[in-house]
């Protein structure tokens, strides 16, 4: 953005040159901007100089201008006698001063007299008194020289005081906080003469407005006591930095009112020798696109510039420079040696102690700053060391000549004072003054400060009519002052097209509305700067005339309808409404208006237009109304109902309600018949009803006799209509007779039936046909067709149960009732034989065979099985059951060894015995050794990986006779079992891990034994994680725009290889991550494409088959991509090791507990990296248990017990794991009160636990 630009300066920021009349080309003094704004205490505390030996001691300068000189771009001290000049950024920094000076003036009381400020020149108060004192007029020895001004008589007279703080009841107080502290500002406003609550804005400097820099550094607040009606604005900074320092100002605005107060803000720190810094690397801005970048400070706005090269010799004291070097020159040393934070850098020369240079030419010089009133006069006063020396003044460089005739500037000598007075201060009086004393000169600035523009006479109400011209008159204390229209509290529009003109003739304003109407009605005002005035205006409407008022209608439906009427004034409009509802203009209707005359015309009338029409002219309280009335004659709508041939057919028995559409207005009357009997409304079975635009008849139950033709009569008095309609009322069949069944089978049977003797007026369309059992009442439908034929068969039944059959006949009606059952009847048959016979196990007595039951089971049902063996060779059958077995496996006993038998299995039911199952081969009785086969998985041949954290469970199937023998080895040693579930059964191995760790990662073996038969099987186990990141990241080499990265493996590689690298990149100024490439696979890589003049921080990523590593290794140092030929140097340096093993500053106590009630455990751990936190009980650490809840926040370790028991009483330790090491603190836990049995059955304690705790409760009791 272009830098603001200070009067008298040219457009590239130097001070124009320019030498007044006469002055023998004297050289321009050039001009110092100083930023003051001095508290009242500063006031008091400067003390009068006395003047000892002839010298006359320094001015100290006060401390809160010490503290707002910090935040100026040079450091300018009271009694320096160089010049202070300084470049584009100096003037900008000016700029902000010159404003604080001057709107400060109201946080400063008026000095008492004239003594006083004589004595305190060095804080300049626009308050205080700055005429010439009595004994000053008196002296001999005073030279007059008269300019441009007032006589001398006029001088004695005193100027207006501006009035104190009219809002402010409490102001901020300047305030001094360490970094990283919080301070608060505080202002306070009373409320009991103002309707409303009050603006305030905060800012700090000239410009910027706190209100949009809140945030975790800013906070701002207010409040309203109600008792002491006082308003309480705050402004919070929470952990200030040094870049906070500096002047703020608070603002309170009300109507016309207006208040405001400027404070000091100081940010202390440790001070550090500059002997030991490196100046070139301390004060280069590195905050630029950080997190707090921007906040409260004004180096934002500096302009970025490419960097420039270092000096080849960086032996040179830059300091030394600094100190020998005048003010005017440090931005151009700064930035030739390549320092960007000048705010900083001053800050820091600003406390070097420096060697104060008496002035040889003035002993007391000009105040850095003055103030008068528009109007009034000002005194600058010198002292001079030498009398006898020629002194000048100068007005922005331009040297100030006295002249017989004018009367502007008075010359006066006291003395070794030289005094010169300003009478009738204006607007062009507000420069820069200066007075040079041989070789020696000293500046300062004179601000005027504009006097409120009051309201002499108060613009006057007016009540009008519309369409009349209105103007509103106000006159002002001052001719061409700047006032502001404003209506209802709004600024009136002025623009070309705005309807308000606004003229001024001299110290009279008017505000001009040519053509008034209703909605200028409202409160005008107008605001000066030194007050408002206010008038109501009211704008009315003509009275109504009713030349034609609206006329009642009756129209037949269809026909246009036109309504007309004629009021006075022509120019009004109006609204047609139809029974209160707004009528707008479509297709339809036409609303229309021409002077005086409003007609609406509807083209084709419909029943919905028939109502009350009322036209209400706009702006009117009175209306015009007028009814309309629509006929029609009676119509039945018969073509609606799609009868065919006008007949409706109805079941009898159910109810009938006809209902056909009758149009006609007014509503027909309506007749209905039966031949010559009339159907009446209140009738009980059947009543004829008309409501609405349709009439119905309703048959609460049709019967046969309600068939016949109706006749429906309309009569209105528009004419009459007729109509009939043909009811018919049908019925469902009679019931067949009972159906016969001939045939009976193991699950079918055949049945026939006769046709039912009456059809219900309808044809039959075919049968039902539904079964049950009969000891049953729930009978179902065995057909969902209809069967045309008068015989079926049913199936699917079951054997041995008794059935009853019956029949439905169906028309087009209905289905009919039921026939009566037949006769029950019982299907049976016998089981088929077992299935798939093998034998199970054999020894040297007994063989043991299974089989599967029959596919087919009779309707007797199954009782058990008769199982048989024979010697081979022989018929002889033994049946080995005496009793029949009800299981598919049976062991056959006492046989002999060696000999060999045939084996057979019947099903036995109520039917008899089912047809044999025996085995194709013969069986040898001998015991056979089976040696263990171990059936690894597939998926377990190879290495079996899972990642940290969820369950490991594998099934390995064995075989082996007898019962082999299983054990587990991990790496050769046996495995704890309270890391690893193993369960065992005859043909598998289970091994269980709920929640996998790394240290579950190995090779375990199975061994399967059966006498001297072994087996053995491997199963590598692999538990993954995500890796660390790499180890080290540097930059190997930066040139053109790549740069070559370096870095080694992962420390941790997560259990897994790694896969692969991700590479990211970010500018130092934003530090917003870019990728740049993913899975790469080398430890070294080249970026290229960097942006030439950026500074880059890179950082990678490790990756494995779980994923990329949860944080990543950045470099320590940048890499600034720089031009061909130039070079960057930078300093390295060593981070500071953060790193510690765990250590518990706060350990666990023992508690008290009471049961039911929640109770926590509370302990703090310090380490980095951050440690893993373990809770145990009774050193068995807790996992997963809904009764315990576990929080860590900040180092603070909390274990939330829920609801405990005396069972959750003992010893809990918590353990605190990082890569540096381990600690643990422990503490007791005592519950006390009990449960009973039922209590702690329901809570899930188990059962042992309980026995335990019942014991020591009676031990407890017995004591």
């Amino acid at each position: 953005m272009p830098e603001p630009t200070k009067k008298d300066e040219m457009p590239n920021g130097q001070p124009e040159e320019s030498v007044a009349p006469d002055s023998k080309g004297a050289p321009p003094l050039p001009e110092i901007s100083l930023e003051i704004s001095p508290p009242p205490e500063a006031v008091a505390e400067v003390k009068e100089p006395v003047e000892t030996d002839g010298k006359k001691p320094e001015p100290a300068e006060p401390e809160p201008l010490q503290a707002m000189m910090a935040h100026e771009l040079s450091p300018i001290e009271n009694g320096s006698n160089q010049p202070q000049t300084g470049g584009v950024g100096v003037k900008e920094q000016a700029e902000s001063a010159n404003s604080t000076v001057k709107e400060e003036g109201h946080c400063s009381p008026p000095l008492p007299d004239d003594d006083a400020a004589a004595a305190n020149t060095t804080s300049p108060t626009p308050h205080a008194d700055d005429s010439v004192t009595v004994p000053a007029m008196g002296r001999k020895d005073s030279v007059w020289s008269l300019g441009d001004g007032q006589a001398p008589e006029d001088l004695d007279k005193p100027i207006d005081t501006p009035p104190l703080s009219i809002l402010l009841i409490e102001k901020p107080q300047s305030g001094t906080v360490n970094v990283g502290g919080d301070i608060t500002f505080v202002a306070k406003v009373e409320a009991k003469d103002l309707l409303r609550k009050p603006t305030i804005k905060w800012f700090k400097g000239k410009w910027m407005d706190l209100a949009s820099k809140t945030g975790k550094h800013l906070q701002l607040k207010e409040t309203f006591d109600r008792v002491t009606k006082i308003h309480t604005f705050e402004m919070h900074i929470i952990k200030a930095k040094e870049n906070y320092a500096g002047n703020y100002r608070c603002e309170v605005t009300y109507k016309d009112k207006f208040d405001s107060c400027s404070f000091d803000l100081e940010i202390k720190e440790d001070g550090q020798g500059s002997q030991n810094i490196d100046i070139r690397s301390a004060f280069k801005r590195s905050s630029e696109g950080q997190e707090d970048a921007g906040e409260l400070d004004f180096s934002g706005l500096l302009k970025h510039r490419e960097p420039k090269q270092q000096d080849d010799t960086p032996e040179v004291d830059v300091w030394e420079i600094l100190k020998n070097a005048r003010p005017d020159e440090y931005e151009k040393i700064a930035f030739m040696y390549g320092i960007t934070d000048l705010r900083g850098l001053l800050k820091r020369m600003k406390k070097i102690p420096k060697e104060e240079k008496k002035s040889e030419a003035f002993a007391k010089k000009l105040e850095p700053a003055y103030q008068v009133d528009k109007g009034g006069k000002i005194r600058l006063v010198v002292d001079l060391a030498d009398p006898t020396v020629d002194l000048k003044w100068y007005k922005n460089g331009q040297e100030i000549r006295p002249s017989p005739n004018q009367r502007k500037y008075i010359f006066e000598h006291k003395g070794t004072q030289r005094i010169m007075v300003i009478n009738n201060c204006n607007s062009n009086d507000d420069a820069a003054y200066s007075v040079a004393a041989g070789d020696e000169k000293c500046t300062t600035e004179l601000f005027v400060k504009e006097l409120p523009v009051k309201i002499v006479k108060d613009i006057e109400a007016v009540k009008t009519t519309v369409n009349e011209r209105i103007e509103l008159e106000c006159e002002v204390s001052e001719a061409g002052a700047q006032v502001k229209w404003m209506k209802n509290g709004v600024e009136v529009p002025t623009g070309v097209r705005s309807r308000y003109r606004v003229k001024c003739e001299g110290t009279k304003h008017f505000l001009v509305i040519d053509d008034a109407s209703r909605e200028d009605t409202g409160t005008y005002s107008i605001m000066a700067s030194g007050g408002t005035s206010e008038a109501r205006v009211q704008v009315d409407l003509k009275p109504l005339k009713i030349y034609q008022d609206l006329q009642d209608m009756t129209v037949l439906l269809g026909q246009p309808i036109k309504l007309h009427c004629e009021i006075y004034p022509g120019n009004v409009p109006g609204r047609w409404y139809r029974n209160g509802q707004l009528i707008q203009p479509n297709d339809r209707i036409n609303i229309l208006q021409r002077h005086k005359n409003h007609r609406l015309e509807i083209e084709t009338s419909s029943l919905h237009d028939a109502g009350d029409y009322t036209f209400v002219p706009e702006g009117y309280s009175q209306s015009l109304s007028a009814k309309i009335h629509i006929v029609d004659p009676p119509r039945v709508h018969l073509d609606s109902l799609n009868f065919p041939e006008n007949t409706v057919t109805v079941v009898a028995g159910n109810k009938l309600r006809l209902e056909i559409p009758i149009s006609g207005e007014p509503a027909p009357r309506v007749v209905w018949m039966k031949g010559e009997r009339v159907i009446l409304e209140s009738g009980h079975r059947v009543r004829a009803e008309t409501y609405g635009d349709q009439t119905s008849l309703t048959i609460e139950v049709t019967e046969r006799e309600d068939t016949g033709n109706y006749k429906i009569v309309l009569q209105n008095e528009a004419g009459e209509a007729t109509a009939s309609v043909k009811i018919k009322v049908v019925d469902i069949p009679d019931p067949p007779e009972a159906p016969l069944v001939p045939v009976v089978g193991g699950d079918w049977c055949s049945m026939t039936w006769e046709p039912p003797k009456y059809d219900g007026g309808s044809p039959i369309l075919g049968y039902f046909i539904e079964r049950k059992k009969k000891q049953s009442s729930r009978w179902m439908r065995l057909n969902f067709d209809l069967i045309k034929e008068t015989s079926f068969e049913p199936k699917k039944m079951i054997e041995g149960v008794p059935y009853e059959v019956r029949v439905f006949a169906v028309n087009a009606i209905g289905v009919s009732k039921p026939s009566e059952p037949s006769k029950a009847f019982t299907p049976l048959a016998v089981t088929s034989e077992p299935t798939m016979l093998v034998v199970d196990d054999v020894t040297d007595t007994t063989v043991t065979v299974k089989w599967r039951p029959p596919e087919t089971i009779g309707a007797a049902g199954l009782d058990g099985y008769l199982v048989e063996y024979c010697v081979e060779g022989t018929d002889d059958w033994v049946v080995s059951n005496k009793e029949l077995t009800e299981k598919t496996r049976y062991t056959i006993t006492g046989l002999s060894p060696g000999c060999k038998i045939l084996v057979r299995v019947k099903a036995i039911n109520a039917a008899g015995a089912s047809a044999p199952r025996s085995l194709q081969h013969s069986i040898l009785v001998k015991e056979v050794i089976e040696p263990p086969k171990i059936r690894v998985p597939r998926h377990l041949k190879q290495t079996y990986t899972r990642r940290v954290g969820e369950a490991v469970n594998l099934v390995v199937p064995f075989m082996g006779k007898p019962r082999p023998k299983v054990t587990w080895l991990k790496e050769g040693k046996p495995i704890e079992p309270t890391h690893v579930s193993i369960r065992n059964s005859d043909c598998d191995s289970i091994i269980f891990i709920r929640k996998a760790e790394r240290s579950h990662s190995g090779k375990y073996e199975m061994t399967v034994q059966v006498d001297n038969h072994v087996d053995k099987a491997i199963i590598d186990i692999q538990i993954v994680d995500l890796p660390g990141p790499p180890q080290c990241v540097t930059i190997e080499d930066v040139w053109g725009g790549n740069v070559a990265l370096v870095w080694t493996l992962p420390k941790d590689n997560g259990n897994a290889p790694i896969t692969g690298y991700t590479i990211q990149k970010a500018d130092k100024k934003t530090m917003e991550w870019f990728t740049c490439i993913e899975h790469y696979h080398r430890t070294c890589i080249t970026i290229t494409e960097l942006v030439v003049g950026n500074e880059y921080f890179f950082r990678i990523f490790s990756e494995n088959m779980c994923g990329l590593s949860e944080t990543a290794t950045q470099t320590k140092k940048s890499a600034l991509i720089v031009k061909e030929g130039l070079q960057v140097k930078t300093q390295e340096y060593n981070d500071h090791d953060f790193k510690e093993a765990p250590r518990f500053t706060q350990p666990l106590i023992n508690t008290f507990a009471v049961a039911g009630y929640n109770t926590t455990l509370n302990c703090s751990v310090r380490a980095n990296p951050r440690a893993k936190v373990i809770w145990m009980k009774n050193k068995i650490i807790i996992i997963d248990d809904p009764r315990y809840r576990m929080f860590s926040n900040q180092g603070v370790c909390t274990l939330e017990i829920r609801k405990p028991s005396p069972y959750d009483g003992g010893l809990y330790t918590c353990k605190a794991i990082n890569d540096l090491g381990e600690a643990q603190v422990d503490c007791k836990l005592e519950v006390k009160g009990g449960f009973t049995f039922y209590e702690l059955m329901q809570r899930g304690v188990p059962l042992h636990l309980i026995d335990k705790y019942m014991n020591e409760a009676k031990i407890v009791e017995q004591k």
